[in-house]
């Protein structure tokens, strides 16, 4: 199941990145959930597709984000790992970054999404939302 797992993660990111909303939601139940590493705006956790819409409607308000992915890793038990830099600019400021992170996507048998968890470079982020030079 993990390799149709890894075809999915592709489409949702190629989804993201056409900010196809619709398309991430629909692998989204009442009980996935979304989860952020702690320090930044968006950090928390949100559960099911409206908890999913707001992490994504927190993020965007802060940052215009894009994904480079470097791998993307079939992690056995239906989980997928992705890991890349995140780089883009703070909506308020204009500063640049360039932060790594990981993403892990669970899956549940069915084939919908369990939980969908982010690591960023904390430090990185906290800078470029203060204005300081960021690049992980």
């Amino acid at each position: 199941m993990s390799s149709a797992n890894i075809d999915v993660v592709r489409k949702l990111y190629a989804a993201y990145e056409k900010r196809e909303l619709d398309v991430i939601l629909s692998v989204a139940t009442e009980e996935t959930i979304v989860e952020q590493s702690t320090g930044l705006p968006w950090s928390g956790r949100h559960t099911g597709p409206d908890g999913f819409l707001a992490f994504l409607g927190i993020l965007s308000s802060h940052i215009d984000t894009q994904l480079e992915i470097d791998d993307i890793y079939d992690a056995g038990a239906d989980a997928v790992i992705e890991v890349g830099h995140t780089k883009g600019h703070v909506l308020v400021t204009g500063n640049e970054f360039r932060a790594r992170e990981i993403h892990r996507w669970q899956f549940r048998e069915d084939g919908k999404l369990a939980s969908f968890t982010v690591w960023v470079d904390v430090p990185a982020m906290q800078a470029a939302l203060a204005g300081e030079p960021a690049n992980s």
